[in-house]
């Protein structure tokens, strides 16, 4: 029985740091974040250069990030997204950190990046709101945030 036991411990991997276990679970967050957003710019078939510039300003504002720091996010969500079936495991790590007034950020992101190029693709419309469905939000609040973007680029 020692012996089981003084291998396991040999052959255990080490516990990582606090510090480092809490950096992995916000790149996570951030990586989840990067790729539904990702997923909506290129819901048309179309990422057009506004479209990249509207998502990397929205993830250098979001996570504090620096313009380099956020086309590094976008490359590492892109790899991860095209290693995943579907959007269920990104939106569930959203949905197990953020607050529902976050979430509707979320989506009021999306919609930021859908009416970059100021045309509503079909695809995109039914992305996003697949998307708030998967977020746990009411379309109510869907529609509100829609409203806040379009009204916002539009006055």
């Amino acid at each position: 029985m020692a012996i089981l036991k003084l291998k396991n411990m040999l052959t255990k991997k080490p516990e990582a740091a606090p510090e480092s276990q809490e950096q992995d679970e916000i790149e996570r967050i951030q990586v989840a974040t990067c790729i539904i957003l990702l997923e909506v710019a290129k819901s048309d078939d179309e990422f057009s250069s506004i479209e990249k510039t509207t998502l990397k300003a929205i993830l250098k504002k979001k996570f504090d990030v620096s313009a380099e720091a956020a086309e590094e996010l976008m490359e590492m969500a892109s790899k991860k997204r095209n290693e995943s079936v579907d959007l269920w495991q990104f939106t569930n790590i959203i949905n197990q950190n953020y607050t529902k007034e976050e979430k509707i950020k979320i989506v009021e992101s999306a919609w930021r990046v859908i009416y970059a190029d100021k045309k509503l693709d079909g695809y995109e419309d039914h992305l996003v709101h697949k998307l708030a469905k998967l977020l746990q939000l009411d379309h109510s609040e869907l529609i509100e945030a829609k409203l806040k973007i379009k009204y916002e680029n539009n006055p």
